[in-house]
């Protein structure tokens, strides 16, 4: 008989919905020896909060999160509201001896994070945060193909991350919906919002980041705030650069922006080694381009591997060669690691709040950066 897993869920948006789906749907795709129960959402506005608990099967609703930790039949949380509520949460919840999870970024910035992440290890809990594209089976697949050698020494990584949701001047800030747009809630812009899962993959596949030099842009500089009207300044970064070394030698460069007309969520990356190279598209999730320069030269070329096969990753546990899985997959794919984590303890899953620290403290290194014009160590 599978053992139950008492989850209370903080926040009803987006990730919300994302995170209920994988709850539901992981036990159905992964064998699985805990099974998540749905025991309470939690959020302030209780009219919108009976709606969606009522649509995904939650048991129970709370609208203080503090008395949802308090309470005994809860085992883990989940926190999926805006990005200055994760400390004060996340601390609590580790206190109180419930397992965490957490939405990225980890924190407003690393001194938050350092202390959400002691927090964490003193009580021993088990954590993860949802940087779900670890799970896109191709993404996956590149790791693997890393990690077997397949590209040799790598030299270059190049990450973009791109959206154009932005761009009208008439678009407010702040307010449920467009909190990322308000810095007093996000902590930054596309920085934390956007790069940070470009920064969690790339350090994934490659290893950590020395340093970084970056440059940062606001090109709308006032909006008016949606909950109280007024115009005021914009304190986020519409749009961000930066090159950065890693600590094996590779160079790389990143950028993101939600000004690039035309692209609705372009995140891509590329690598170059002594043998090959790879590149990801997630507007093509399924495909990874992968080239091999020790072929023989008559048949050198990019190969398209269409990563739905039983061999890749996730994949068996889904439908048959040649059929694609979505976006919400990655939850489901992410959670079923944690629950299979728990089953023996041994191996905790990845990434944790201590790997999501690292990616906070590259984010703080890239602002710092875009200030001073200087180059920033990025360890912390």
């Amino acid at each position: 008989m599978a053992k139950k897993l008492n989850i209370g869920l903080i926040g009803y948006g987006f990730m919300g919905r994302a995170h209920s789906n994988a709850f539901l749907k992981a036990n159905q795709f992964f064998d699985l020896e805990y099974e998540p129960v749905l025991k309470a959402a939690c959020a302030r506005n209780e009219d919108q909060l009976k709606s969606f608990a009522d649509n995904w099967g939650w048991e129970s609703t709370e609208t203080d999160w503090r008395r949802l930790i308090e309470r005994d039949d809860i085992d883990c949380i989940d926190i999926g509201s805006p990005n200055n509520t994760h400390k004060e949460i996340a601390i609590a919840a580790a206190e109180a001896g419930k397992m965490v999870l957490c939405e990225k970024p980890l924190s407003m910035d690393a001194a938050e994070g350092i202390a959400m992440t002691e927090a964490i290890e003193k009580a021993g809990v088990a954590n993860m945060v949802w940087f779900n594209y670890r799970r896109v089976p191709a993404i996956s697949l590149a790791k693997q193909l890393v990690d077997e050698g397949r590209l040799g020494r790598v030299f270059h990584y190049r990450a973009l991350y791109l959206q154009d949701w932005t761009i009208s001047p008439d678009l407010p800030q702040g307010g449920e919906g467009l909190w990322r747009l308000d810095a007093a809630i996000a902590g930054s812009g596309v920085t934390g919002d956007l790069l940070a899962h470009s920064i969690d993959t790339a350090i994934w596949l490659i290893g950590g980041v020395d340093k970084v030099s970056a440059a940062t842009e606001t090109f709308i500089k006032e909006r008016e705030h949606q909950v109280t009207g007024k115009k005021q300044e914009v304190t986020i970064d519409d749009a961000c650069m930066f090159l950065a070394r890693f600590s094996n030698g590779a160079l790389a460069t990143f950028e993101s922006t939600r000004y690039a007309r035309g692209r609705k969520n372009y995140n891509t990356f590329e690598v170059n080694g002594e043998h090959g190279s790879i590149h990801f598209n997630l507007e093509d999730p399924h495909r990874l381009d992968y080239f091999d320069n020790r072929l023989d030269d008559h048949v050198h070329g990019w190969q398209s591997i269409h990563v739905t096969d039983m061999e890749h990753p996730y994949m068996d546990h889904y439908w048959v060669p040649g059929t694609t899985i979505g976006y919400e997959h990655t939850f489901v794919n992410a959670f079923a690691d944690f629950l299979k984590s728990l089953e023996d303890g041994q191996d905790p899953v990845r990434p944790n709040f201590r790997d999501a620290l690292e990616t906070q403290h590259i984010c703080d290194a890239v602002l710092k950066s875009a200030k001073t014009g200087a180059w920033e160590n990025a360890k912390g």
